[in-house]
């Protein structure tokens, strides 16, 4: 025997935000979640900001708009692009879905570490690359993924 969920009202005794939640297509997401589509446009708004600021200086601490340092660029450019993320690069990666390489896909989060520590984090760019804010004396720019041994997250 099947339930039947008779939908009207259903959406009458749902609230504003639990409506729209449901009524996004055939997925039903939680208040709050986004489905992949939508994950994937806020990735490639989140990588285009961080693109926007090539030749910004690093800065350790910094978050924007004109130093950064490695987590604070991927903070800044979620920020920007509509999602809060936590402080650090660990935090970061302890707060994202986690992918393996061949999942993963232009505006995920990249994580080099040592062990289970995660001492750095930028922003997939596709084509093996990631824009970052590298270290001290140097600058936001795109360059190739130097470790086959990263891991890679998705913000959500």
């Amino acid at each position: 025997m099947t339930a039947q969920v008779h939908v009207p009202s259903l959406f009458a005794r749902a609230g504003t935000a639990s409506v729209l939640t449901l009524a996004v297509g055939a997925t039903m997401l939680a208040p709050g979640m986004v489905n992949d589509a939508e994950a994937a446009s806020l990735s490639v708004k989140a990588l285009k900001i961080a693109a926007s600021k090539k030749g910004a200086p690093y800065g350790w601490g910094a978050t924007g708009p004109h130093r950064f340092d490695c987590s604070g660029l991927t903070l800044y450019s979620f920020k920007k692009a509509g999602r809060k993320l936590p402080r650090t690069a660990q935090q970061q990666y302890n707060s994202a879905q986690h992918l393996t390489r061949s999942q993963r896909q232009r505006g995920d989060l990249v994580f080099f570490h040592s062990g289970r520590n995660v001492y750095h984090v930028g922003i997939y760019a596709g084509g093996g690359k990631i824009w970052h804010a590298p270290k001290t004396g140097a600058v936001v720019r795109l360059e190739k993924i130097w470790s086959n041994d990263a891991w890679y997250g998705r913000v959500r």
